[in-house]
């Protein structure tokens, strides 16, 4: 009876979560699944999302570059060859492990909101929520780009080769051409918006109207011409002049009140990270206006605290677990945290071994279906307001040959952003992932629109250190909201599980973002649903697109890995 009971209730679940997965936007999708080998290093090791760009960062790396120097090659090929995912148009979060002085440093490249911008930017006239993508599709979801100031910023500090030097391998195969790739091309066909932009139409779709065949070259010479502008007179040729202006001409043109001084004024910051310890290693992550950084350290710091160690792998105790505590992680960041420079955000009691001991006694042997925010000292009132984050990400993981180290994480919000191209690359809609409800209940939302704000993120570059500070590990993923879940993940398969970081990246993906568990399809994960709706757990079998790109310190040198569901490589010597 019981085991019937528990059918029923998965069915049930299943079927409900099906209705609500088809009323979703669409994330960044999936494009198959390609089986993958950790590869192995000596001495520098680049991991990114597309062949072309972790091929341009090696012979970086080769030249002598610094792994900060590689990054910046990476992130211009991608902004080419993955234009729905990241580029000059977005912005980044990065991580800096410098080997000389054993310290970690977090660069923010967030984008902001223009000065014109008011909590009610995504309301209609009667107060509701605008549809999502006629939201991302208007000039208002574009913010200031920043992940140039911030590349900008970290050579300065860390870079080795000439800034100009960096730009070369992108120059050359924007104008010389590259095929283009199954994902890109699938993505390309299915998106129903890019086609709209004149620009995008005649770069990216043939006459009649599908997209460039899998195959077919691509030359990209206004994007080649963006950059040589840009390695000749440094990243303040994006925020004035010639590009600045066509810029602003566009996001006015389709709505938009971005001026010219809010990309004068735009400003890359250097923070501190924040890092907790657990099951003996010390990780690192990305302070606010990110949550990743602060919501994976919580959900791991209350997973030491159950009996998560003692669960077979992939078992349906373990899954339970682990989604119970994002569940828990997941409402704390949905009401506490947000720009820094804006509201209070409690870390010091988010990560506080007492508070986290009190978040995982909740934990039973029941799903909790819903959490509700914890109390954390310090913590501020505010509402909880649901996210609209989504997926249009990149992740980069690179160690040069001195062990200086970069986790990146990189986008433009959704894939291909607003669908605005100006000069060859695509601008952000990243101010959709502001909360288009201001706030509830007479309490202000964390992560409400405000003039000069920076929306909350859930990129999640991560750094992991041995007891003896040694650098372990670096990844991170895509995946808007999903990716504390992805990168999580990750980490319990290598540090409870024992996977190395190829196996522990294809594992199947599982999780909660505090509402259905969700279990990856067509995976082993899925094979746990009547277990866990005998649980009480409420269940949605979806593609979860993880893209983690990840390297791990082993005898003799590296070990790297990418993730099979997207077209990533992991290469070195």
């Amino acid at each position: 009876m019981n085991r019937l009971r528990a059918w029923i209730v998965l069915l049930a679940a299943l079927l409900c979560c099906d209705t609500a997965a088809a009323q979703r936007p669409a994330p960044e999708a999936a494009s198959g699944w390609t089986q993958k080998k950790a590869v192995f290093a000596r001495h520098e090791m680049v991991a990114a999302a597309n062949p072309l760009a972790a091929r341009a960062g090696l012979r970086i790396l080769h030249e002598g570059g610094s792994a900060t120097d590689a990054a910046i090659t990476v992130q211009m090929v991608l902004g080419l060859v993955e234009p729905q995912s990241s580029g000059l148009g977005g912005g980044a979060f990065l991580l800096h492990w410098s080997a000389a002085e054993r310290r970690v440093r977090s660069f923010d490249g967030r984008e902001t909101a223009p000065r014109a911008a008011r909590p009610d930017r995504f309301l209609d006239s009667g107060g509701q929520p605008l549809p999502f993508y006629q939201a991302v599709t208007s000039g208002k979801s574009v913010g200031v780009p920043g992940v140039l100031r911030m590349l900008e910023l970290a050579h300065r500090r860390y870079g080795r080769l000439p800034w100009a030097r960096l730009f070369q391998p992108a120059i050359r195969l924007a104008e010389k051409g590259f095929r283009v790739s199954p994902r890109l091309h699938e993505l390309l066909e299915r998106d129903r918006y890019l086609r709209r932009d004149a620009r995008a139409r005649a770069l990216y779709y043939r006459a009649d109207g599908h997209a460039l065949p899998v195959g077919a070259s691509l030359v990209n010479r206004a994007y080649a011409a963006t950059l040589r502008r840009i390695a000749a007179q440094g990243a303040q040729a994006l925020y004035s002049g010639p590009i600045a202006r066509d810029i602003v001409r566009a996001v006015r043109s389709r709505g938009g009140d971005l001026t010219a001084a809010d990309l004068g004024h735009y400003a890359a910051l250097e923070r501190e990270p924040v890092c907790a310890p657990y099951r003996g290693v010390r990780i690192c992550g990305m302070g606010p206006p990110s949550s990743g950084g602060v919501t994976l350290l919580e959900l791991l710091g209350i997973l030491e605290r159950t009996d998560f160690d003692r669960a077979p792998p992939l078992s349906a105790q373990a899954v339970h677990l682990f989604s119970e505590a994002s569940r828990l992680a997941y409402a704390d960041r949905s009401r506490y945290i947000g720009d820094p420079a804006f509201v209070r955000v409690p870390l010091r009691g988010l990560l506080d071994p007492a508070y986290l001991a009190r978040r995982a006694r909740l934990i039973g042997e029941r799903s909790m279906g819903v959490a509700r925010p914890g109390h954390p000292a310090l913590a501020p009132p505010a509402a909880d307001v649901p996210d609209s984050e989504h997926h249009g990400t990149s992740h980069v993981s690179i160690v040069d040959r001195a062990g200086n180290a970069v986790a990146m994480t990189t986008t433009i919000e959704n894939a291909f952003g607003s669908r605005i191209m100006v000069r060859g690359f695509l601008l952000n809609n990243e101010l959709t992932d502001f909360s288009f409800r201001p706030g509830a209940d007479g309490l202000a939302a964390a992560n409400r629109v405000e003039a000069g704000k920076r929306p909350r993120s859930t990129m999640a570059p991560t750094l992991v250190f041995d007891r003896d500070g040694r650098l372990r590990m670096l990844l991170g993923s895509p995946g808007g909201p999903a990716i504390v879940d992805f990168v999580a993940k990750t980490l319990v398969a290598a540090l409870d599980w024992g996977d190395d970081i190829q196996a522990a990246i294809a594992a199947p993906n599982f999780g909660s973002l505090n509402g259905p568990t969700l279990l990856e399809r067509d995976t082993a994960a899925r094979e746990l649903g009547p277990a866990l709706a005998a649980r009480g757990h409420v269940l949605d079998a979806v593609r979860l697109t993880s893209g983690v790109q990840g390297i791990e310190r082993v005898a003799g040198g590296w070990l790297g890995g990418a993730d099979p569901r997207r077209e990533g490589l992991a290469i070195g010597d």
